[in-house]
């Protein structure tokens, strides 16, 4: 296996090890994990949660720190963030007028993790 490719594993594996302990998390304060990796026709929502008030689309973004993990979440990226929950929402029975949030969750190469709740400012 070339250096290349395994890189790419550990940053595979890395990726869903984060999305677990982020999905964990939400179970814990009583979310319902309703998708994970859910892939629309614009991209990928790492999780959509579900309680009482809602749905929450959740981004996680895992890096060296909680900081660069922040800075790897760009304008483009949320816009296919959007466009992929608009198309998840057609199939719930409010459609686009569920109640939704958009939380980003930053995860370190430790574990540690911050959760921004509505963090694209709508919701």
């Amino acid at each position: 296996m070339n250096a290349v490719r395994a890189q790419r594993q550990m940053g595979y594996y890395g990726g869903l090890s984060a999305e677990q302990r982020i999905a964990q998390d939400y179970e814990r304060r009583g979310f319902a994990v309703a998708r994970r990796r859910w892939r629309g026709d614009a991209g990928e929502i790492d999780l959509i949660t579900r309680d009482a008030n809602g749905l929450v689309f959740v981004e996680v973004k895992k890096s060296r720190s909680i900081a660069r993990a922040a800075e790897r979440l760009g304008a483009r990226q949320m816009a296919r963030i959007y466009a992929s929950a608009s198309q998840f929402l057609a199939g719930e029975p409010d459609g686009q007028l569920t109640n939704v949030r958009f939380d980003v969750a930053l995860v370190d190469h430790t574990g540690a993790f911050e959760i921004i709740e509505n963090a694209f400012g709508h919701g």
